[in-house]
């Protein structure tokens, strides 16, 4: 493993940039809301699914109450307001992560990972994965309610709901990975 670091053709800081770039670009922002999508995006779909199932949503229209808002809504507030949060964590403990192999074991050097990680940093790259956590967010749970909303049938429409919608928040998400990538970074 060591062979692949030590180089006199690249030099020793490479370590700390490529884990900051790969950190802050892509992995604390697509990487996690792919993540997310699975396991968040699956439970709200089942949920507001089995919500329009037992007929939980249409009592709440019988009595007046804007069900979409009411359920919906809060979801995609809140998940919006936390994945950022979650981002900028992911960011640091994968930095602190990196510092901690440097420190205990002789792949590199802590003072060359630690001038990688200050060598050529771009702000906005941060703010970059900030912005796309934001609209990966609105996409995961969007895209899950809306699945989950307009189920028909029973238990098993449900989790194909879950499924579906698991699905298209991936996809959606990677589209619009490279669509900010272009828009964002150019």
């Amino acid at each position: 493993m060591t062979i692949n670091i030590v180089s006199p053709l690249i030099p020793s800081y490479s370590t700390g940039l490529a884990t900051r770039e790969i950190l802050i670009l892509e992995f604390s922002s697509t990487m996690m809301c792919l993540i997310l999508a699975g396991k968040v995006g699956s439970n709200i779909a089942s949920e507001i699914g089995t919500m329009r199932v037992t007929e939980q949503i249409d009592a709440m229209e019988i009595m007046g109450v804007n069900s979409a808002n009411f359920i919906v809504l809060p979801k995609i507030i809140g998940f919006i307001l936390f994945v950022p949060v979650l981002c900028v964590l992911s960011m640091f403990f994968g930095l602190v992560g990196g510092w901690f192999i440097a420190q205990f074991t002789s792949m590199l050097t802590v003072d060359n990972y630690i001038f990688g990680i200050q060598s050529f940093f771009n702000e906005w790259y941060v703010w970059y994965g900030i912005i796309k956590t934001v609209v990966f967010a609105y996409i995961i749970t969007s895209v899950a309610a809306f699945y989950g909303y307009y189920v028909k049938g029973g238990a098993l429409e449900v989790g194909k709901a879950s499924t579906n919608a698991v699905v298209a928040s991936s996809i959606l998400i990677l589209l619009a990975d490279v669509i900010l990538t272009k828009l964002l970074l150019q």
